[in-house]
């Protein structure tokens, strides 16, 4: 008995929602004048005007990337010392990136910014006249300016890194310590 009213039940479900509706359809048509149009079109501009607005970002400068900046870039920096020592022009001149992305990305403060982006063309400068006593001076400047001293990585103590966002995973600064 309860199968055959269920069974009912499904027909009578299914036959009245095909079964044709007397609701009328709303007019496709557009009932307006010019100037509802072109306030329309305006107000529309506008906000579309606006909304590039909303897409500008500050770089996003964060305590996250200003440390993976200053560890990745500062490491690559860090690392011409010998370079630098045995006035390898070639070899400083190859790192021109880190320099530039540790300026943008690692130095917050505008006067800080501007000063290491006048030391990293003084090192330049030094590289195009062939000066290596420039250079070493040039060098010894920007490091002390902008703090950057290559990191000793202690194996025994642990891990490295945390996880693969960290600025440490994927450098020498990011082994991990397994018995």
């Amino acid at each position: 008995m309860k199968i055959s009213a269920a069974i009912a039940l499904t027909f009578a479900a299914s036959a009245s929602a095909f079964a044709p509706s007397s609701v009328e359809r709303a007019s496709t048509s557009l009932n307006m004048d010019r100037r509802a149009a072109a306030t329309q079109i305006a107000t529309g501009a506008a906000v579309l005007a606006g909304l590039p607005q909303l897409a500008l970002a500050d770089g996003a400068v964060s305590t996250a990337t200003i440390q993976r900046a200053r560890g990745i870039y500062g490491q690559r920096i860090a690392a011409l010392e010998s370079a630098v020592a045995a006035g390898d022009f070639g070899a400083v001149a190859a790192e021109k990136n880190a320099f530039i992305l540790f300026n943008s990305g690692g130095i917050t403060d505008k006067a800080k910014k501007a000063k290491a982006v006048s030391d990293t063309n003084a090192i330049f400068a030094a590289i195009r006249a062939k000066d290596a006593g420039a250079l070493k001076s040039a060098y010894a400047t920007y490091k002390s300016d902008n703090d950057i001293a290559a990191l000793v990585v202690d194996l025994s103590s642990g891990q490295g890194y945390f996880t693969d966002s960290d600025w440490k995973s994927r450098t020498s600064a990011g082994t991990i310590y397994v018995r």
